[in-house]
């Protein structure tokens, strides 16, 4: 059987970081500062390395794909648990998602004004 120590290290240092990830949007409760963007464009390639192995190369590295994509999928849902969260929070907060403030001016000031 053969495999690269060179992948395997790649996929073990993701297979740590993700982990930490993980814990940092379960404890956070926001999206602010991740992109949903990026995790898809993981996501895509965790995919594309599962069917790289698949077709070419079968071999015990294919589970660390499924681990580490597993993770990730688990870290996007919390991506969207936590945007959720936002928007209630912008919500309650009486901001509406793209509404502009105008710097410098208290928003509860600026609404008595009118």
């Amino acid at each position: 059987m053969h495999f690269s120590i060179f992948e395997i290290g790649m996929l073990a240092s993701f297979g740590f970081a993700w982990p930490v990830n993980i814990y940092k949007s379960v404890k956070s409760r926001t999206a602010k500062g991740k992109s949903g963007m990026f995790q898809w464009v993981v996501i895509i390639g965790y995919i594309s390395g599962i069917i790289n192995k698949l077709v070419y190369s079968r071999d015990i590295v294919l589970v660390l794909y499924i681990i580490n994509i597993l993770m990730v999928l688990v870290d996007t849902l919390f991506y969207y648990r936590n945007k959720r969260l936002d928007r209630i929070r912008d919500a309650e907060a009486g901001m509406d998602i793209g509404e502009e403030v105008e710097v410098g001016v208290n928003p509860a000031k600026a609404s008595e004004k009118n």
